[in-house]
């Protein structure tokens, strides 16, 4: 049969034009991974202030790409798995060579070692997170934490011994970077909850709109003057947290439990209000008229 382009068949099996706000997001996410494999080439070449700089990109972007997503209505199923895939390059892949470049090759074997396992960590907990989206037997407030730590923020904090290097602290032994660096990698596959926040409402009153704004531009303009500072900073504290969101967790969960155990102790059975006195053997015996 020849090939005839305007045949019905043909028509329909057309893919219908995409509207532009759906491709917002993804351009976004796409600039994400160039920013993730530029970071890649110029820890190659030795300028790890741009690359790790990169990587900080990589994340803000990648804050942005799916609020973004949702502000306009542009969710895919197809942005959802580009930004996977752009996670695990961006926060597994780029900052585990970041490393090897920067320290972990004094260690040869075992510095590539720990470099593959935190890669593959990020690979992991982001399989994981896709996998449990539609999990029927989550309760209701696990969708305000994380299980295991977030890709870029593992990605940032792994990244602290290059922060305080830059700030002139001596440079650690290449063994403790490596232990360092799988201690990062064993908290993004554990089971640790994570507060993520995503559920908080942030609605800003209106007298409270313009500090906002110059609260927003005081920190971008501390990130861009003195990053490295706040960088070291927000990534120790970060970790401080952590038992904080555990905590936190587990309180949610035992309020639920006893709950839910209050909810299926059955009912007391409630003792009636008046009961008629028995009858005696006294009125049997009486006689029969009286009866």
């Amino acid at each position: 049969m020849p090939f005839d382009p305007d045949s019905p068949e043909f028509r329909r099996r057309r893919f219908r034009p995409i509207p532009v706000r759906m491709l917002v997001p993804n351009m976004i996410t796409l600039l994400a991974i160039c920013a993730g494999l530029t970071a890649i080439r110029l820890s190659t070449e030795g300028r790890m202030e741009l690359a790790v700089a990169a990587i900080v990109f990589a994340a803000i972007l990648d804050g942005i790409d799916g609020r973004v997503a949702r502000m306009i209505k542009g969710q895919s199923k197809f942005g959802a798995e580009l930004d996977s895939l752009a996670d695990f390059v961006n926060f597994g892949v780029a900052p585990g060579l970041i490393l090897y470049f920067w320290q972990l090759h004094e260690l040869n074997n075992g510095g590539w070692i720990a470099a593959m396992v935190f890669a593959i960590s990020g690979g992991l907990r982001l399989a994981r997170f896709n996998a449990s989206i539609d999990d029927p037997n989550k309760p209701a407030f696990a969708a305000n934490y994380f299980t295991g730590v977030p890709a870029p923020a593992g990605a940032i904090t792994v990244l602290l011994p290059i922060y305080l290097a830059f700030l002139g602290v001596p440079m650690p032994p290449a063994t403790l970077t490596a232990f360092y660096t799988l201690l990062v990698a064993f908290l993004m596959v554990s089971r640790l909850p994570v507060f993520s926040g995503k559920t908080v409402k942030m609605r800003v009153p209106p007298e409270m709109v313009l500090p906002v704004f110059v609260a927003v531009v005081f920190f971008v303009a501390l990130l861009i003057g003195y990053p490295w500072h706040i960088l070291s900073a927000g990534s120790v504290l970060y970790l401080i947290s952590l038992p904080w969101g555990w905590k936190s967790y587990r309180d949610q969960e035992r309020k639920l439990a006893a709950q839910t155990q209050g909810a299926s102790a059955p009912a007391p059975t409630a003792a009636p209000a008046y009961a008629p006195p028995a009858a005696s053997n006294d009125q049997d015996n009486r006689p029969a008229r009286l009866n």
